[in-house]
């Protein structure tokens, strides 16, 4: 087991290195300044799309329902346990970077949903199929079809081995164990058997199931985070000091922390941040494929509001819960880091809440990521492919609870990486047509027109 973490580990720090770094960055500073800024002076309208979307275009579900999904995915344990790793890791200075990769992640997000919806397609199901695959043969031509299905190969790597199972699974019986002393067992079967039964009626159970508990769970993380950081709240300004400070030197100002380099920082950062909100990554493009709209622009709007509750909302609620609590400089780690933290403030009432949260967050995200797998796998196989897919998912999702975590986190980076190149490459490709069609759908709105 320690030969295949030193050789997942070699691979993860040559994939996530310096040039996709540079890539995913690159990508969304490019499209920030394409776009104007958009992500700033649209997101008040892109908030009120949320829940006042027209929803009257073709598509399977409503816009809210197709943000939600998506949400269910990217919610997850990258918002408590990879926080908590990036921290350990990098030191405070990652949660910087991951502002840095969530706020030029919105234009990102905002081009992948803009492009689902214009290039998206209808299956042999009478489903709405869309995503990367499609905006890279359909937008780019039949000649990138190989990188098409290299993405969704990467795409069926990320849903069996990366963030849809492991990480999610693993997370969820290690705070159930903590929290109520519950055997491994037992909450894996839960686990899977659950998924069995939602997974299996697809895309519209899916999403009427994240539609009612997405919104419940992020309401009750955010409200009992804001509860600890009112406990701490002398204490606000020193912390966020740390973070950029951190960002920038590289180590920490107090404490038994050893201090890691500024490449650390950023690359633990940017990686966790983008495990967190999967800007980039290809993945909520599939959901958002699916939404009822008849503007590409508007689904882009709300899809990338998804990066900005992800990341600028949740995942910030943890850094600073880890860095006022102090709970960084310890030796616990993981979700053991995020839940001392918690228990810091609330006593075990805390560990009670952030293990309901928990389970929620990484309950939900397999249940989103099931549904982006079987998307590739169609796009891939066909529909006969989709019950083999389904029973080789729910078998890793049993398989899930006894597997190392350093392991886990690693092959999940890897994995990511490999499907985010073909993604990134394909809205480089396509920015003309992000711009176009934004430019179409603005003027649409100061027309006042109603079509």
């Amino acid at each position: 087991m320690e030969e295949l973490n030193s050789v997942l580990t070699q691979i993860d720090d040559i994939l996530w290195g310096v040039p996709l770094i540079v890539l995913l960055l690159g990508t969304g500073i490019y499209l920030t300044i394409r776009l104007n800024l958009l992500q700033v002076f649209r997101l008040p309208l892109a908030l009120k799309l949320i829940f006042k979307a027209q929803n009257d275009g073709k598509g399977d579900v409503s816009s809210f329902k197709a943000l939600c999904v998506a949400l269910a995915a990217t919610v997850g344990t990258g918002n408590i346990v990879g926080v908590a790793t990036a921290v350990k890791l990098g030191g405070p200075g990652a949660v910087f970077w991951m502002w840095v990769a969530a706020f030029f992640g919105m234009a990102t997000k905002y081009a992948e949903g803009l492009l689902a919806v214009k290039y998206r397609s209808v299956d042999a199901k009478g489903e709405i199929a869309g995503g990367p695959m499609f905006y890279i043969k359909n937008g780019m031509g039949e000649k990138w079809a190989p990188m098409a299905a290299f993405f969704a190969f990467a795409c069926i790597l990320v849903a069996f081995f990366g963030i849809g199972t492991f990480p999610q699974v693993n997370a969820i019986v290690d705070s159930m164990k903590i929290a109520f002393g519950l055997p491994v067992w037992v909450t894996d079967a839960i686990i899977t058997i659950l998924v069995a039964a939602i997974t299996i009626g697809g895309l519209k159970n899916i999403a009427r199931v994240a539609g009612k508990i997405v919104p419940f769970m992020a309401v009750i993380y955010v409200v009992v985070s804001i509860g600890l950081i009112l406990m701490n709240l002398n204490a606000v300004p020193d912390a966020l000091a740390l973070i950029v400070r951190s960002a920038f030197t590289g180590e920490a100002a107090a404490g038994g922390f050893a201090g890691s380099t500024i490449m650390m920082a950023m690359q633990k950062g940017i990686a966790r941040g983008i495990f967190s909100n999967e800007s980039g990554l290809g993945s909520a493009p599939i959901a958002a494929a699916a939404a009822k709209t008849k503007w590409p622009a508007e689904q882009g709007l709300i899809s990338m509001t998804g990066t900005f509750i992800d990341t600028i909302i949740i995942c910030s609620m943890t850094g600073l819960a880890l860095v006022l609590t102090g709970v960084w400089k310890g030796t616990a780690a993981g979700a053991m880091m995020t839940t001392n933290a918690f228990a810091s403030a609330y006593g075990h009432m805390g560990v009670i809440l952030l293990t309901v949260s928990l389970a929620l967050f990484a309950f939900t995200t397999i249940l989103g990521w099931n549904y982006y797998g079987e998307r590739a796998c169609i796009y891939l196989f066909g529909t006969k492919g989709v019950m083999p897919y389904r029973l080789i998912f729910i078998a890793l999702v049993a398989s899930g609870a006894y597997l190392k975590l350093d392991a886990i986190w690693t092959l999940a980076d890897i994995v990511n990486g490999l499907m985010a190149i073909p993604n990134l490459i394909a809205l480089i490709a396509l920015a003309g047509v992000i711009v176009s069609e934004t430019k179409r759908y603005l003027e649409h709105l100061d027309s006042g027109e109603k079509d």
